[in-house]
C-alpha cells in the first residue's frame, strides 16, 4: 500500500505532518515523531515580536493580543524569558535537520513585513525545508476595511517569496468574507500551499482577579468539519498544496481529509494529549480502512469526495445548511 504524498512539491512517506506546537520546540520530541510516523514537522513559531523588539521591550506586549496567535500556550513570558529567540531558532533549525531525515518546516508568526525577510533568508540557510507563514491578523480597527486586511496577507507572501527559494505555504484564518476568492489571490500570488485552519484563542475574563486571561483550549474533533468543508471546495480550483489541520485525531479523520483533497493533515492537539505514538496508530487505522476499501494508495482517494468530485456538490453548499436543521429530531 502506497501511503506516500506530495506536500509543497516535498515527497513525503505518509500524510501526517507534525503540526506547529510544544511538541516541536524540542530536538528530542522531533525524533519521537519522527519514529512515530511522521512525515514532516512544522517547527513551532518565531513570532514576530521576538523579531523586532529587544527583550526588555516586550514586556508591555503580554496584554495586547498575544492570544491570536495560534501555538501560543500562554501570553509571551516576562521579558528575558524566551526559550528560544531569533537566533536560537535558527540553530533549533540547524539542529533538527541533522537529527532527522524528514522535511523541516520552519514557521513564522506575525502581521506585518518587518523583520520577516531577513529571517525567512536565514531560515533558508540554516536548512530549512519549507516555511510557514503564520499571518494572523485580528482587525480591531473600525477604520480598517477588508481589502486592506487581505492586501496586507498578499504583500508579506509576495516579499518573502521574493527572496527565498524553498517552498511557502500560508497559514489562513477562517474568517475572510470571501475565502475562496483570498485563497484563489494568494494562489496567484505565489503560494506553494495553503494551510486551513488557523485557530484563535480567545481571552477570557478572571472574575476573581478581575484580569483578561489567556485560555487554551485544544482542539476537538468537531473542529475538523470547517476545513473539512474548505479544502473539499478549493481542490482542484488552486495550484497551491492544501493542509489540513484542526481536530485530526484519527486515521479515519485523516482520510476524510484526504479525500476531501488535502495533500497533508497536520495534528498537534492530539498527541499532546496522548503522546507522539498515536500517529503509529493513526496510520495503522488509515491502513486498514483503505485495506477494507481496497484502495491501493493515498494518491488513489485524494480528491474523491472534493466538491468537484461528490455526486453532491450541493453538500458542501447552502443546501447541506437547510438540510441540517431539517435534520434534526
Amino acid at each position: 500500500m502506497d501511503l506516500s504524498t506530495t506536500y509543497l512539491g516535498l515527497s513525503l512517506k505518509n500524510p501526517l505532518v507534525a503540526a506547529a506546537g510544544p511538541l516541536t520546540a524540542e530536538v528530542d520530541s522531533i525524533r519521537e515523531l519522527e519514529d512515530s510516523g511522521a512525515a514532516a514537522v512544522v517547527l513551532h513559531s518565531l513570532f514576530e515580536e521576538q523579531i523586532t523588539h529587544e527583550a526588555e521591550e516586550l514586556a508591555h506586549l503580554t496584554t495586547q493580543g498575544t492570544e491570536s496567535f495560534a501555538e501560543s500556550l500562554t501570553y509571551f513570558p516576562e521579558a528575558g524569558d524566551y526559550r528560544l529567540g531569533p537566533d536560537e531558532y535558527l540553530e533549533h533549525i540547524r539542529k533538527a535537520k541533522l537529527a532527522v531525515d524528514i522535511p523541516v518546516i520552519a514557521s513564522l508568526n506575525g502581521v506585518t513585513v518587518g523583520g520577516w525577510i531577513d529571517y525567512a533568508t536565514k531560515m533558508q540557510r540554516a536548512g530549512a525545508d519549507a516555511i510557514e507563514l503564520n499571518v494572523y491578523y485580528i482587525a480591531t480597527d473600525p477604520t480598517l476595511h477588508a481589502p486592506d486586511v487581505e492586501n496586507r496577507y498578499v504583500q508579506i507572501l509576495k516579499a518573502v517569496k521574493s527572496h527565498v527559494k524553498i517552498p511557502v505555504a500560508m497559514k489562513l484564518s477562517p474568517f475572510f468574507s470571501a475565502t475562496a476568492a483570498m485563497a484563489k489571490r494568494l494562489d496567484e500570488a505565489g503560494a506553494d500551499g495553503l494551510v486551513l485552519f488557523n485557530r484563535f484563542y480567545q481571552p477570557d475574563i478572571n472574575l476573581d482577579t478581575l484580569e483578561v486571561v489567556p485560555d487554551l483550549v485544544l482542539s476537538t474533533p468537531f473542529d475538523m468539519r470547517l476545513p473539512l468543508r474548505w479544502i473539499a471546495i478549493l481542490h482542484g480550483r488552486v495550484r497551491a498544496s492544501l493542509a489540513a489541520t484542526s481536530g485530526i485525531a484519527t486515521g479515519r479523520d485523516v482520510v476524510k481529509m484526504i479525500m476531501a483533497g488535502a495533500d497533508v493533515a497536520q495534528v498537534c492537539s492530539v498527541l499532546l494529549r496522548k503522546g507522539t505514538r498515536e500517529l503509529g496508530r493513526m496510520l495503522r487505522d488509515m491502513q486498514a480502512w483503505m485495506e477494507e476499501r481496497e484502495y491501493a494508495s493515498v494518491a488513489q482517494m485524494k480528491g474523491s469526495m472534493s466538491q468537484k468530485s461528490c455526486p453532491d456538490p450541493a453538500a458542501f453548499e447552502r443546501a447541506n445548511y437547510m438540510k441540517t436543521l431539517n435534520s434534526y429530531a
